[in-house]
């Protein structure tokens, strides 16, 4: 497959591994894979081998059982397979590592297994039962990118779906161990190539270890030349002899050449911090920390609980792009994230509802789009697939005219709610109250708040929407109030029915506890917070335009759509100029314009100087009206980047987010006056 515009991989769905089933000595049957004509594991004793294989191989019981880091230990692994190596690597951390010890496991797999296939292949192991269940549970779409799994409050899991040497060298983070694992290399010599040992020795920390089932030449000659040394061991069964081995010095990533202004901050593990911000970005970033064991002080003017029921309904979906980018890379990954967290978090479903998202094409013009956008992405139909008007309105419940794009696994969800359960998380205490000032300590920093109190912690998130740039450390991030007014509706009996989500001009979801939401206005640059008479009217225009037979038919069961009988709920959100957030850590933006000015007068001369940043002090904003399908992501991203574990996106994803890509996109298009030559906005999309 060719590279997409963005210069990543396609993206599109994966083909699932297609298995047969062959029976060994005892009558079980075993997953086989007739493509690659080789087995998942062994017929003799698959569980033991993976034991002997890449637990002992790689000292496991012994490295965890005195793991006494901070962060995680990482393992990663090179095919996934049906799993059985990372559920054994889980079962060792268990019985061995201590109570605050967290594991975090890295799986690459070109073919996955459909969820039935996984379900059978992992029945062999009972003493492995609940373990495979929750692994089946959350198992993904075949999508190539990350997907992170939250196997239980230790133990994390990302999944990178596609060839195994193009998903490390995107990686982002390092590696203690490694299951050297895949078909044989006569089966499967496509994966066994020199790129594949380039990216592991790349990707790892120094004295990380090794262990793989095959002695074959090329794996041995590859491993070396990557800079690993290795050894021969004991084989298992009828394998007379298999390798194991470390790196002690692991190449420089050279990654950061090309844009060393991205290079992160050298990681400093807290033992508290501070967040700026109760709604979704905050709420969200302070549950992930406080689970990784980190104590959160979780800050905000208002307290979340003194609300009340206010019926709010935020609409999980995002709206891709025709032609790949990396932002629609970036919220696709944010909506099946937060898709996978929300069944984790809220299994029940209390806090949301996975109805699907239809995306109506209002016009010929998103009717065009909408195709060009299908034909550039062959995406799974359980992510999103084109309906007619007929197809669609059957998806609704209600009688749509248009065609639309459905995603079947979006949901809506209730806001605020979502933000008390987060913030009622152990490890996390509120603060009321309003910081006026940030003062960086020799250690830490100082929040000065209206009232006089002030608070202490080892590091900062700014989450506080559009109002995160009113400290002078995050002046320099470019953000936009947006004011969105939403109409609700107490629905009479008899009223229709909506059964998804239905998205235009603005949305409205399936009505909850006998409210319907709809609309929201979009105002740029306003911050008003009352309510408006005029947006009432708008929203009721809006939803009357793309949901004509809805309409009528409530006002047939006797709605009165009046601004005075509809209740108005009121927001600022906050966007950045390229629509996409904020999120690492904050740049000290004169010294970036200084080590980098050079860029204002030759975009191809890039100084080595990574970027200087506030120490400790990060941000997650402009998540405008797409929240629900970014923060949470965002909130993984700045958790493990601040505890120093593998990023839940690619390293140019992470890259497209940070919150100094505008000073260099600045500079950049400074070289030239105004627009960028081609050259130079190659340069800028790299930036970017």
């Amino acid at each position: 497959m060719t590279a997409a515009p963005d210069g990543l991989p396609p993206l599109a769905a994966l083909d699932n591994a297609r298995l047969d089933w062959r029976h060994d000595a005892s009558g079980e049957a075993a997953p086989h894979s007739p493509a690659f004509d080789d087995v998942y594991f062994s017929r003799h004793d698959g569980r033991a081998e993976t034991e002997h294989v890449f637990i002992a191989g790689n000292r496991l019981a012994e490295r965890l059982g005195a793991w006494q880091a901070p962060r995680a230990f990482v393992i990663g692994e090179t095919g996934f397979g049906t799993g059985l190596n990372m559920l054994c690597a889980w079962a060792c951390f268990d019985a061995h590592a201590a109570p605050g010890a967290r594991l975090h496991l890295v799986s690459t797999e070109k073919f996955p297994l459909d969820r039935e296939d996984l379900a059978r292949a992992l029945a062999s192991w009972p003493d492995l039962a609940e373990r495979s269940e929750r692994l089946v549970a959350q198992w993904p779409e075949p999508v190539a990118g990350v997907h992170r799994l939250w196997l239980d409050e230790r133990v994390t899991l990302d999944l990178h779906f596609g060839d195994t040497a193009e998903r490390l060298a995107l990686l982002d983070g390092r590696v203690d161990a490694w299951f050297l694992d895949g078909f044989a290399p006569a089966k499967n010599p496509e994966m066994w190539h020199p790129a594949l040992f380039q990216a592991m020795a790349a990707r790892s920390r120094p004295g990380a270890t090794f262990a793989t089932f095959t002695c074959a030449g090329v794996v041995k000659r590859g491993l070396a030349a990557a800079g690993f040394t290795w050894h021969k061991a004991p084989g298992f069964g009828r394998k007379r002899e298999m390798l194991c081995g470390e790196i002690t010095e692991p190449p420089i990533d050279d990654r950061r050449r090309r844009t060393p202004w991205f290079t992160p901050p050298l990681p400093r593990p807290p033992r508290h911090v501070a967040v700026i911000g109760a709604g979704i970005a905050g709420a969200s970033a302070a549950a992930a920390l406080a689970r990784r064991g980190i104590a959160v002080t979780l800050v905000d003017r208002h307290a979340r609980t003194e609300f009340g029921t206010t019926h709010l309904q935020g609409a999980l979906y995002v709206k891709l792009a025709a032609d790949t980018n990396r932002q629609s890379r970036t919220y696709l990954a944010g909506l099946l994230h937060s898709r996978r967290w929300l069944a984790w978090l809220d299994p029940q479903q209390a806090l949301w509802r996975a109805c699907g998202v239809l995306q109506l094409a209002m016009n010929a013009k998103e009717q065009a789009r909408q195709a060009r956008f299908l034909a550039n992405h062959s995406l799974p139909e359980s992510v999103v697939r084109g309906l007619d008007a007929e197809t669609a309105s059957a998806c609704a419940g209600i009688e749509i005219e248009t065609p639309a794009l459905d995603y079947p696994n979006a949901a809506w969800v209730k806001p605020v709610e979502l933000c008390v359960r987060l913030a009622e998380t152990p490890g996390i205490a509120f603060h009321r109250g309003e910081v006026t000032a940030l003062r960086r300590q020799a250690i830490g920093w100082t929040l000065e708040m209206a009232d006089g109190e002030t608070l202490e912690a080892d590091q900062v998130i700014v989450a506080g929407a559009a109002e995160t740039a009113t400290f002078p450390q995050t002046a320099s991030l470019p953000l936009q109030p947006v004011r969105g007014q939403l109409s609700q509706l107490e629905l009479p009996s008899g009223s229709p029915r909506l059964n998804r989500v239905v998205c235009a001009g603005g949305y409205a979801p399936p009505a909850a506890d006998g409210i319907l939401n709809f609309g929201a206005t979009f105002g740029p640059g306003d911050t008003d917070a009352d309510p408006r008479d005029a947006d009432h009217d708008a929203n009721v225009k809006e939803i009357e335009r793309g949901l004509p037979h809805f309409v009528a038919a409530l006002r047939d069961a006797g709605a009165d759509l009046a601004p005075e009988r509809l209740t108005a709920l009121v927001g600022v959100r906050a966007a950045s100029p390229d629509k996409s957030p904020y999120c690492g850590p904050v740049p000290d933006a004169d010294a970036w314009r200084q080590a980098y000015a050079v860029l204002a007068k030759d975009a191809t001369r890039i100084p080595e100087t990574p970027g200087p940043h506030h120490p400790g002090l990060w941000v997650s904003t402009a998540h405008g009206s797409r929240g629900l399908a970014s923060a949470p992501l965002c909130a993984e991203l700045l958790a493990s980047r601040i505890c120093d574990e593998p990023l839940p996106l690619e390293q140019p994803l992470a890259d497209h987010l940070h919150p100094g890509r505008r000073v260099i996109r600045d500079l950049i298009r400074a070289a030239s006056g105004t627009v960028p030559n081609g050259r130079q906005h190659r340069q800028q999309r790299a930036s970017e």
